[in-house]
């Protein structure tokens, strides 16, 4: 790996937060957060009030990125056949004809996701992982990069259907967005006042470069020191009395990815300790089980998560920046 492809990913991530800046006022470490998300072929889980804006950066995203987009309303009568698609019979060809469900769009927003059934949830969930949907015993690869922006609602837990813990692990990351400040909901007053922003978004990278991006930040060096600090931080939660069921180690590799994308894309053709502290949260906390006890004391994962970094030494620079690349 050289400076120019370090270079090449910094000055995609700076194109596309700059596009999408045009349209979603502030929430820039939101953004870079999905930027790390797309090129680890990771998916997120946006967990935020309705009106927050979900929906319409989801469509910004994709519209910078010149991908195919798709918008999944979640209800409970939602089939896994209304996302992964039907066999039909054409009467003229004497044929079944496969009619794609939305997941074969290469950016999909699941709305609401916790208020379909398990049945449906583990269609989503299944095409994510394994990247293809099988229908009538027929499986079909999807499109690259595939990334789904999935939401759900904190504060309405009557009728919906809760994702279980192991469903909860397939997500790289859970994000909120937040409300705007008063200064922030001013722009965006005057920004919508006229008409929407979005109409006039154009791509600003193909889907090939965001691929090609991927691959040169799988490149990104970690130092020994770090890799030794990530996984401190890992099994630290595998034994703390608070949490009833730490990180896997689909956890820890998760970490690392996004830390040396979150790297690329600020320039760095090495990792940081920052950068792993600044993810630790959106990749880590909604993988912790805590244990009743924490419960019961009102404990929240992330505060547990800020006890652990508190506990862990970070390496210091001296150590670190031995044998990184300049």
């Amino acid at each position: 790996m050289t400076n120019a492809d370090v270079s090449k990913v910094q000055r995609i991530a700076q194109a596309v937060r700059e596009n999408v800046g045009r349209v979603i006022v502030g929430k820039e470490d939101v953004i870079d957060l999905l930027l790390v998300a797309l090129l680890c072929e990771g998916h997120v889980l946006l967990e935020d009030v309705p009106g927050i804006g979900k929906t319409t950066l989801a469509k910004t995203l994709a519209r910078s990125l010149g991908c195919t987009f798709q918008r999944i309303q979640f209800t409970p009568d939602l089939l896994p056949s209304d996302i992964t698609g039907v066999n039909v019979f054409n009467q003229k060809t004497g044929e079944f004809e496969y009619r794609p469900g939305p997941v074969m769009a290469q950016i999909v927003l699941a709305d609401e996701i916790n208020r379909a059934g398990p049945r449906t949830q583990s269609a989503l969930l299944e095409a994510m992982e394994e990247r293809q949907v099988t229908v009538d015993g027929v499986t079909r690869p999807l499109p690259r990069p595939f990334f789904v922006l999935a939401t759900q609602n904190p504060i309405e837990l009557e009728g919906t259907f809760p994702l279980p813990e192991a469903q909860i692990d397939r997500f790289l990351m859970r994000v909120a967005l937040g409300y705007p400040d008063r200064e922030e909901e001013r722009q965006i007053l005057r920004r919508f006042r006229a008409d929407n922003p979005l109409d006039r978004i154009e791509p600003v990278v193909t889907a090939d470069e965001l691929q090609e991006a991927g691959a040169i930040c799988r490149e990104v060096y970690v130092h020994p020191a770090l890799e030794d600090y990530l996984l401190d931080l890992v099994r630290a939660s595998r034994s703390d009395p608070a949490i009833s069921l730490g990180i896997s180690p689909r956890g820890s590799l998760a970490l690392h990815r996004t830390s040396q994308a979150l790297a690329a894309i600020q320039g760095r053709g090495y990792v940081i300790p920052d950068d792993i502290k600044r993810l630790a949260k959106p990749v880590l906390a909604h993988r912790l089980i805590l244990s009743p006890d924490a419960r019961l004391r009102g404990r929240s994962p992330q505060e547990v998560l800020d006890e652990l970094m508190e506990r862990i030494p970070v390496p210091v620079e001296e150590v670190w920046q031995e044998e990184t690349p300049a």
